[in-house]
Parts: structure tokens; sequence; C-alpha cells
């Protein structure tokens, strides 16, 4: 598969806080992870490098090909898991990152099925020319108003509480975390990114900016698509796609 990916600090913060780290793996697999710290400027980022460096590794120390589902389910908890008691136990030696933690996605790709896991207002997405699909649902505040039916999408989109999230990794000493599978086909084009992509930009500007051109430039589309739109916080966007000619048993 192919990987795209970019991080941008935007118009607006002295400091970016987001991280993400893409891999290979054995037997055609690819993985890719995204968080978005929190805590001031020092936690948020010391929060976000420790989840990914974490995940980056329990994935690739972990992962062998031919692992079933369940197994890869069970590796990604492990991964999150490690990572929000490492975070955790940081934050609870340094009184200047007290409270620190970051969002997360994680996806693994596998046999033509995405295994999702996330926790907070980071998402993935599955796009298509004339399709966006968000697969991950938001730990949000806004999110949890809207399915009680307080709020319309439209109105959360743009609600001043919308960036309170009610989970997230190394806040508590237990996380828990969300899981999706989704069957891929071989034109879908996977979106990890961060709220900064999100809340300043709408899901058609998103479209535009990953098919009005190649995918190596989609991520520059994307970052100036969100600068533009306010660029109110840091960036981050990893795009994963199947090489040309790509069959997935999924299919």
């Amino acid at each position: 598969m192919q990987i795209y990916s970019k991080t941008d600090i935007g118009l607006r913060r002295t400091s970016n806080q987001d991280a993400y780290r893409t891999g290979t793996l054995p037997g055609g697999a690819v993985w890719a992870v995204v968080c978005d710290g929190m805590g001031g400027v020092q936690g948020g980022s010391v929060a976000s490098e420790i989840a990914v460096e974490v995940i980056s590794d329990c994935i690739e120390a972990s992962y062998h090909s031919g692992m079933k589902e369940n197994s890869i389910r069970t590796l990604l908890q492990a991964a999150l898991t490690t990572a929000n008691i490492q975070v955790y136990d940081r934050a609870g030696k340094d009184p200047d990152l007290l409270g620190m933690g970051t969002t997360v996605v994680a996806v693994l790709v596998a046999g033509g099925v995405a295994h999702i896991a996330h926790a907070g207002d980071s998402r993935l997405y599955i796009a298509r020319p004339d399709h966006l699909e968000q697969i991950t649902k938001d730990h949000s505040m806004v999110q949890s108003m809207v399915e009680q039916g307080q709020l319309t999408p439209h109105e959360a989109q743009y609600h001043p509480r919308k960036n309170v999230i009610t989970r997230a990794l190394g806040v508590n000493e237990t996380i828990e975390i969300d899981f999706n599978e989704y069957k891929l086909l071989a034109q879908d084009v996977m979106l990890l990114c961060t709220d900064g992509l999100t809340n300043y930009t709408t899901p058609q500007q998103m479209l535009e900016a990953l098919f009005d051109g190649g995918l190596a430039g989609a991520p520059d589309r994307l970052i100036a698509a969100a600068n533009s739109g306010g660029g109110g916080d840091n960036i981050t966007v990893v795009l994963l796609a199947a090489d040309a000619g790509t069959k997935f048993e999924a299919e």
C-alpha cells in the first residue's frame, strides 16, 4: 500500500502537539497511528510522542503474518492500553505534566481489512472520489449531545465546546478503546487525521483536496484547506491507499 502523510503547526499555535507514525509489516500489512496531545504546550507534546512511540513499538514487535482478526484486535488493545499506562505514569512523576493526555486513532491493515482502534476525536475516514465516510465516532461532549438529540450534526460542527473530549489516553489509569473492522475495496483511501483538519474544513472540501490531483499531493492540499479555513489548530493527515491493481479478498 501507498502511505502519504504530513503534519503542520497551523496558523495560530506556537507548537505542534500532534504526533504520528506509519510503517509496513510482514505479508504486506501496513499500520498508522495519529495522536493529538493536550495538557499545555509541554504536556500535550510529551503525551502524544509517548503514545505514538509505545503503540508503534508494540505493533512492530507483536504482529506476524497471518494473524487472525481477534489476535489483531488483542494486539491493538494491548498497544493502546500500554500507551495509556505509560502516559499516565509519566504525568504522575512530573507536576508540570499532570493532567496531560492525548487522543489516538490507529489502524492496522491486513488481508484487505482495516482494523481500527481509537479514543478521543481524532478520526479515520474511508474516501472515494464521490464518497467520504467517517468510520470512527468522536468521544466528545458535542457528539454525546448529538446522540441525545440536543444538537444537530450541523450545530455540533460550530458549537463553542466542540473541542471538549470525553475520552483520552493517559488521563485515567484505565482507558476504554473503541474498535472497528472495515473490509476494504481496492479504490478505498483511508484518511487518519486530527481535529485541526476536521474543525476547519467541510467534508466536501476534504473530498476535493483528496482527489483534485494525485494522492501524493493530497496531504499538502488538505493542510492548505484547513489553514484557509482558519488554521486554528495543529493539522495532521495520514493517507493509506492500495497500489494500482491491488485485489483484496474483501471484494
